[in-house]
Formats: structure tokens, sequence, C-alpha cells
């Protein structure tokens, strides 16, 4: 397997005392023999180069991990030995999303996932495997509004909670030449069905369900959270006859943001990184909600 992948991701230490706290130590050990199972599997699907082995592999990795979120109590054991894939957790603990994906031999990407989420009706945990339907989708990828059946594969490594939906933000490698990153929205239909892409951006002459940014996959682009905003690399093309073609594209070193505003995203160009407060925002912003990422993209250059 191309090394690029096991370094995609930087791994930060999810503490498993929010999930302990919740488990008796029967459950704690009966969650753990799934992991052991699940790591072994985890290690055979990320060290094969060849396609149709790393596929089936992968199909039973799948499988054990379907098993065990089936599992309302799994919600609460981290799994955090699974290096290699995903693992976000809402603060308000009612969603848990777990993606990774599989670099083909052809360099393009395909990639997989669950989510847990809270019924709030039943209070119960359910389990919801995202099936990725990229290559299928006729649409541009901002314009896409799919369920789990029909989700637009990339791998999250942020979450931010909002008043009706969560905000997601990801990474996709895409192909030899372009990656991409997008701003992705999360929101669950009245019968509790997860939902991907919303009206909530508001950006001049444009009405995407979710933001995509493409670059050259020589470079680095860096989108996150930060003091309540998305802040995020402005990407210009390498000379002005490159107009149009992402894979020419990359950081110009301006930065531009969203804000949180009534219950929408806002788009402001240009903003200080080290202060990104809103010209048009004059509510105080509340630091203490920042999420904390369980990956961190770390694009090879």
């Amino acid at each position: 397997m191309n090394p690029r992948l096991l370094h995609t991701f930087l791994f930060f230490a999810f503490s498993i005392s929010v999930f302990s706290q919740e488990l008796a130590e029967k459950d704690v050990a009966y969650f753990r023999k799934y992991e052991d199972s699940l790591n072994v599997l985890q290690k055979k699907v990320f060290s094969t180069k060849v396609d149709t082995t790393q596929f089936r592999v992968n199909s039973k990795f799948w499988k054990l991990l379907d098993e065990v979120l089936l599992n309302d109590l799994s919600f609460y054991y981290p799994f955090d030995s699974l290096k290699q894939i995903s693992r976000l957790v809402s603060s308000d603990k009612k969603v848990r999303v777990i993606t990774w994906n599989l670099d083909k031999e052809d360099g393009t990407y395909h990639y997989f996932g669950f989510i847990q989420a809270l019924n709030e009706k039943t209070k119960h945990y359910e389990l919801w495997p995202l099936q990725d339907r990229s290559g299928a989708v006729k649409v541009s990828p901002e314009a896409h509004v799919g369920d789990h059946t029909k989700w637009f594969g990339m791998l999250y490594y942020d979450i931010i909670p909002n008043d009706d939906y969560y905000t997601l933000l990801a990474w996709d490698g895409n192909d030899k030449t372009v990656s991409r990153k997008f701003i992705d929205i999360l929101s669950f239909k009245p019968d509790g069905t997860p939902l991907f892409g919303k009206d909530v951006f508001k950006i001049p002459k444009k009405n995407p369900k979710r933001v995509m940014f493409q670059y050259s996959a020589k470079v680095t682009m860096s989108l996150r959270y930060f003091n309540n905003a998305i802040v995020f690399d402005h990407l210009t093309p390498k000379d002005a006859d490159n107009e149009g073609m992402a894979q020419f594209y990359g950081p110009d070193f301006s930065y531009d943001a969203f804000f949180p505003s009534r219950g929408k995203w806002t788009y402001e160009a240009d903003v200080d990184v080290k202060n990104p407060k809103s010209k048009n925002d004059n509510v105080k912003r509340d630091k203490s909600k920042k999420e904390k990422a369980v990956y961190t993209p770390k694009e090879s250059k």
C-alpha cells in the first residue's frame, strides 16, 4: 500500500475517560476483544498494495465493525487503537462519525464509514453505514444532496455542532494531480436518516449545499475550525494562464473564513488568521465551543 495513506493523518490522543465512565468493566472487556480482532484486520488492510486483496480484507473489517457498532454501548468505547480510521464524536455526545479510505492503484480513492446517531425518541444510538457513491454523482459535488446510501465519500477530520445540523471538515485525495477539501453538512430527517448537504452557506452569487476546495496535489491547504470560525487558505492559480485549472492552484498566503450567523455560515474574504473576527459580526464569540479533531490532514508534498 502507498505509504502516503499511512501518513495522511496525524493521530492525536483521544481520552478514553470520556467513554469509560459510561461502561462497566465487563463491557470494556467485551469491546476490547472486538478491537483486538479489528486491529489485526486493519493492519492487513493497510499493508497490501493490491486492490483486490485490499478490498477483500477491508470487507471483513467493515463487517466486523458493523457488527460491534450495532451494540448501543459501543458508542462509549473509543476504539483508539484503530489509528488508520477517523473517529469523531460531537461535543453534545449525540453523533459519532467514523470514516476511512483506501487509495487505489490508479491514484484515486474509495471511502467507507458509519454514523452512530442518538434517536431522541427511543434514546438509542442508531447505526447508519455510509455508501460512497461519489463516482455516480452527475452534478457538481457542491450541489449534491444525499443520504447514507448516496454519500459523496470523503474523510472527515473535524465536527462542529450547530443548532440543527453538524458541520464536517474533510479531505479527499481525489487523484494524482488534484486534492480536495470540503466543508460538508450533516443533518437528520424526522425519521433519523442522515442527510449530507444543506443550504446553510451565504456566499455571493453561489448557493452550494457543501463547499469544495480544489488544489494541486503537490501542495498543502489549511482548512480548520478556529475561534468559532472556519478559516482557510485562499487558493489562486500559479499564473493567469492557469485560471480554472485546479492542478495549478495553491495557497497565496492570505486567508478567508466562514462565520456563524443566524444559523448559517457567512463567507468573508481576507481575514486576519491570528484573530479571525468578522467585520460584520459584533456578537461575542464563545471560544469554549471549539472542537478538537481526532485527525489533522497532512498531505504529501
